[in-house]
């Protein structure tokens, strides 16, 4: 029985001890000598009020422990409403690591063309155990590289022998020779270096006529081989950093790893290649600079990135702002955490949409918010177009109107890729685009309406000849029975309108004006061609 219970009980018989207690006042007054002066009223009126204020008391704690017990009630379901959504956000969030996880898998998967299923692998099996969730097992790392290698792309034996010799200058040149296909030999070369037996001196012996030639620009525009030459080299760095990064085709034996003697040579390598980099011109790059590229790629390669300060990197990155690689080149050489710095100088120097795409790759939209970065833009470039188009000359005006016309087609790009339509509508945009092409348009037809028609003379030594057309003999109309016979000689006649041959195509007919004109010996007047509007 609980508290409650034996005092309700004990309650309840308070009747009946008063009635006792009344019974034996009254016998001790008969049995008394003397009177008393207390009566058995006063009694009972105590007692009752004693009782009444006992009762009071007991109902008071009876509401209080209802409303605690109604309180705890309420405090635990609201605890296991709490627990639920902890356990749903858990569940939520390993969801997305796990997305992320078979993104990234797919991503070194596709590189090499990898046709492997991915396993959905929980990387917090403790934690899911606890929640009474169960995720497939991992297959077994042996069984996973037979299904690569069975699965890469399989090299041509020509690219394999080259790698097995280590000849450099025959990679250089099959790969030259093979410009055609080179998106198939840059998923053939991941697989032909591992066949080489030291793929790190390989690469790096492919480095040496990187910056071959003192006479030619930073860039090499002058002599397009030297171009390729390079596009090569980066592309054989990439592809043996691919298999550094690949936990599951990379290298296996001794002579695949990377020593303290390559370390050496690639250091000294970099050490020469920056001091090229120093006369390099930031806004002349337009963050496509391949020698920055290859200067960086080269750090990350061979992992000799710790030899140069990090902001030192990150200054150059600004030259490589528009090239696909960057955001991966950022991660491998540990620049992730000074994006937002990166990013902000690309802000600050006219270059929001390669600001915005580092923002997406590196998921810092929250800080720089795409729409405005465009929005202010755009706004710029208006605004220095209409400032200066009524100080330019025609050509000036052209060129601003270009670089606005340029402008607006690289926003639109930026919002089609990142999907931001619904917050900055392209309509307005690709009708501005309209109007600048119309303008563009109108401007050069009406340049070339301007240009004096050229005249050639005739083959009899006259002055004017008739107007040469791509037609040859051919005609849209049947041909006429001939009225007059030929003459030697073949002259340009004007008829009037009553004449019998019909009158040219799209033309009207002339008529003889009387006013004094230089006439052929036949009594003709001389007819001037209509020119022509191409």
């Amino acid at each position: 029985m609980s508290d409650l219970e034996s005092v309700a009980a004990l309650m309840e018989s308070t009747c009946s001890k008063i009635e006792q207690l009344q019974q034996a006042f009254a016998e001790l007054e008969r049995q008394s000598a003397v009177s008393m002066n207390l009566k058995w009223k006063q009694l009972e009126d105590h007692f009752r009020g004693l009782e009444q204020s006992l009762k009071k008391k007991f109902d008071e704690l009876k509401e209080q422990e209802k409303e605690f017990q109604e309180t705890v009630a309420k405090s635990e379901k609201m605890l296991e409403q709490q627990e639920a959504t902890v356990v749903a956000k858990e569940l939520t969030s390993l969801e997305r690591l796990q997305e992320k996880r078979d993104a990234a898998l797919a991503m070194i998967f596709s590189k090499s063309k990898l046709a492997l299923p991915v396993p959905a692998i929980n990387p917090m099996d403790k934690a899911l155990d606890n929640l009474g969730v169960k995720w497939p097992k991992l297959a077994s790392e042996e069984s996973m590289c037979l299904q690569v290698d069975s699965a890469a792309v399989k090299p041509r034996s020509e690219l394999v022998s080259l790698c097995e010799k280590m000849n450099v200058k025959g990679l250089h040149k099959f790969i030259s020779d093979n410009r055609k296909n080179l998106a198939t030999i840059r998923e053939e070369i991941p697989s032909a270096l591992k066949k080489a037996p030291h793929p790190y001196g390989l690469v790096l012996d492919s480095l040496e006529d990187f910056y071959a030639g003192d006479n030619l620009v930073l860039d090499g525009k002058k002599d397009g081989d030297l171009l390729g030459v390079r596009r090569t080299c980066l592309m054989l760095m990439e592809s043996l950093g691919q298999l550094q990064t690949d936990n599951i085709t990379r290298f296996s034996s001794e002579g695949h790893m990377l020593t303290t003697d390559i370390k050496e040579r690639a250091k000294k390598t970099a050490y020469e290649w920056k001091s090229k980099l120093d006369s390099l011109d930031i806004d002349a790059s337009n963050g496509n600079c391949l020698e920055a590229h290859a200067f960086l790629q080269l750090l990350a390669t061979f992992g000799i990135s710790a030899e140069y300060n990090e902001d030192d990197l990150c200054k150059l990155l600004p030259y490589v702002s528009r090239r696909r690689q960057t955001p991966e080149l950022c991660r491998l050489l540990g620049l992730s955490q000074k994006m937002p710095g990166v990013i902000g100088v690309l802000v600050e120097t006219g270059k929001p949409i390669d600001a915005i795409n580092l923002a997406y790759a590196f998921e810092l939209t929250e800080q720089f918010e795409p729409v405005q970065l465009l929005k202010a833009y755009l706004r710029d470039v208006k605004k220095v177009s209409h400032a200066k188009n009524a100080k330019m000359s025609s050509g000036a005006q052209n060129e601003m109107n270009e670089r606005e016309l340029s402008a607006l087609k690289a926003v639109i790009k930026c919002i089609e890729e990142h999907k931001l339509e619904e917050h900055y509508p392209v309509d307005p945009l690709q009708k501005r685009v309209l109007q600048l092409e119309k303008a563009k348009a109108d401007k050069r037809r009406a340049v070339e309406a301007a240009k004096p028609q050229s005249k050639r003379p005739r083959a009899n030594g006259s002055a004017f000849a008739p107007r040469a057309t791509s037609f040859g003999d051919k005609s849209f109309y049947p041909a006429t029975p001939e009225r007059h016979p030929s003459y030697p000689y073949e002259r340009q006649f004007v008829y009037g309108a009553e004449a019998h041959h019909p009158p040219m195509m799209s033309s009207a007919p002339y008529t003889i004006q009387p006013a004094p004109a230089p006439y052929y010996g036949n009594g003709y007047p001389v007819q001037y061609q209509v020119p022509y509007i191409h």
